[in-house]
């Protein structure tokens, strides 16, 4: 028999698994995975405003009850009866409107939503948000609640780019702790190509239900995680190093966090988390800090870019040009962390690395899968321009060593981390359920 956390995990990977939004015309019609879900929608006004009809529906069929709020500005380019229509909710608007109950309307919203989505977010709210602004009913109703929030922005290109949006999004994803459904590259309304145009209807829809679905899927789990490129030190200036920005590994823990996993991240980049967060530099370093950790963990995902090589000798001083001419380096390598802990895993620990790839990317991703013992590998090549290193968003291949071989086209990383962690969620609870049954065995032999 099941216990009551490993028929939960199995439960909650079968739902995760029958909720995934298809592109084709099955959809959530014969599977209501929000069902008992209140979801606040808020609209503000940008073009993408259009869109929200959709997004309500698709909420709607999902199982979701939904509850629509229109910023003033929103109302220029979408009516409330649409939404009203597609909800089969009053759609809510503004601020100090005459209500049936005798409850503020912001407060009673607040308190009945399980989640908040705005979609879109244009530049204004993200600002307002970011700087505690109520002056409607949508920021009013956001600051009185508790429930999770979701923003799914949409903008020109170059206002997305700006330092105060990006200053925004930061505040709300590292201090509010707010999801960001990062918009797709594309061409914008103006005619403008960039990062900006609002993330697709199923995508967001997939977001949200995963994020309802996958509370506390890896409550009580461990996870190690890896990030950013190390630096190998030349003299007390410089260094060898390579152009990973961490981004991935970032995004990694930020969605296992999500899940409920008790994260340790170990980075080259320093970021504030309410995780725990290691942060050393070189090879070495992080080779210390991740066989001390590994022991006491479900699971290691490795996505830092470890340098291969390191200086045989560091200068404790900075090297002059007056000393030599041409200067010749001496490099050893580094040890495979990977490699290394692939060997010693044990059968109940899941190991997942990644492999950036200028050429043969099938190949040498399925070379490292088999020889280093991985579960999982995720391979993308480094030639693909606009993705990758330093990027926000990457495409990727998935293959495991149960034979799953999977191609994710271009998106953003935290939705690449989203999948991986479905993927990880799902290789733990066999581990489970084949230790429950090692015991059951046990059991009966006694």
């Amino acid at each position: 028999m099941k216990s009551k956390g490993q028929t939960k995990s199995t439960e909650a990977a079968s739902a995760r698994r029958k909720s995934k939004v298809k592109s084709n015309k099955e959809s959530f019609e014969t599977f209501a995975p929000l069902e008992n879900k209140t979801i606040v929608l808020g609209v503000s006004g940008g073009i993408a405003a259009y869109k929200a009809c959709d997004v309500a529906s698709m909420l709607r069929r999902a199982g979701a009850d939904v509850h629509a709020v229109l910023t003033p500005n929103a109302r220029e380019f979408i009516t409330p009866l649409s939404l009203t229509t597609m909800t089969r909710n009053p759609t809510h608007c503004e601020q100090y409107e005459q209500s049936s109950s005798w409850k503020p309307e912001h407060i009673d919203l607040a308190k009945k939503a399980d989640l908040i989505l705005i979609a879109p977010a244009t530049a204004d709210i993200l600002a307002k948000l970011a700087g505690g602004i109520c002056d409607d009913l949508l920021t009013s109703m956001v600051l009185a609640s508790q429930a999770k929030v979701m923003v799914a922005p949409a903008m020109n290109p170059t206002m997305y780019g700006h330092p105060a949006t990006r200053r925004n999004l930061d505040i709300l994803q590292n201090t509010f702790r707010y999801d960001v459904i990062s918009p797709e590259f594309g061409e914008v309304a103006c005619g403008d190509v960039g990062s900006g145009k609002m993330a697709s209807v199923e995508s967001i829809t997939a977001a949200v239900a995963s994020r309802l679905l996958a509370h506390k899927t890896l409550m009580g789990k461990k996870v190690l995680v890896t990030a950013g490129g190390t630096r190998e030190p030349i003299d007390p200036v410089r260094f060898i190093g390579n152009r990973s920005s961490g981004k991935m590994g970032i995004a990694m823990a930020d969605a296992l966090a999500g899940r409920g996993a008790d994260v340790i991240l170990v980075s080259t980049v320093e970021v504030n988390r309410a995780y725990n967060v290691l942060v050393v530099e070189t090879a070495h370093d992080m080779q210390e800090v991740v066989e001390a950790e590994f022991d006491n963990c479900d699971a290691l995902v490795m996505t830092a870019a470890v340098a291969d090589f390191r200086p045989l000798r560091v200068t404790s001083h900075k090297i002059k040009k007056s000393e030599s001419g041409d200067l010749v380096l001496e490099l050893t390598q580094n040890p495979d962390i990977l490699d290394l802990l692939g060997r010693i895993k044990r059968k109940d620990q899941v190991v997942i690395g990644f492999a950036a790839e200028s050429e043969g990317l099938l190949t040498h991703a399925a070379d490292k899968l088999q020889r280093k013992n991985l579960d999982m590998i995720i391979g993308n090549d480094i030639t693909v321009p606009d993705i990758g290193f330093g990027s926000d968003d990457n495409a990727v291949i998935i293959l495991g060593s149960d034979g799953v071989r999977e191609s994710l086209p271009r998106m953003p990383k935290r939705a690449i981390a989203e999948h991986l962690c479905d993927h990880l969620v799902e290789l733990i609870a066999r581990i489970d359920e084949s230790k429950a049954e090692e015991e059951r065995d046990a059991g009966d032999e006694g």
